[in-house]
């Protein structure tokens, strides 16, 4: 099952703050019924205690395991914000959002690790154009499972 669906993908041109592009996570996890509203706090209180910022411009934002009551179900989000977001001094393009039911986020930060493990795989998904382009470079990420992260 994929838990990235084009609905919950952003393609900005500008600038974000690392507080409004946290939001947008949680506000496109909230709105496809996988987190509660206290998500968004969850993922703040993660930030708090260590950066979700992964290198090659990638932040992976999720919540604390003492929250997990907020997940409804898996699911992913994703925004690209070409401007960048300072990502407490690291330089972000990508926010991945992520809610995992049970162990389920491991697997789905693992399989979002490996697109973003090299630079090709950030650099095709720099160049995509719309957001079903983002979903064909992403579109293995998948719930319970592995991904597929063959080129597209």
């Amino acid at each position: 099952m994929s838990v990235l669906t084009a609905d919950r993908i952003r393609l900005h041109p500008g600038r974000a703050t690392k507080d409004e592009a946290l939001r947008e996570a949680a506000a496109l996890l909230e709105g496809a019924g996988a987190v509660t509203a206290d998500y968004l706090a969850s993922m703040q209180a993660r930030e708090a205690l260590v950066s979700t910022y992964m290198g090659n411009g990638l932040a992976i934002p999720h919540g604390t395991n003492e929250t997990k009551d907020a997940i409804l179900s898996s699911a992913v989000s994703f925004a690209r914000y070409d401007g960048g977001v300072d990502w407490d001094g690291d330089p972000v393009n990508f926010v991945v959002g992520i809610a995992g039911r049970g162990d389920e986020h491991l697997e789905i930060l693992s399989q979002i690790s490996l697109v973003f493990a090299d630079d090709d795989g950030a650099a095709r998904l720099r160049g995509a154009a719309t957001p079903e382009e983002v979903l064909e470079l992403l579109g293995g990420v998948k719930g319970g499972g592995r991904a597929d992260t063959s080129p597209a």
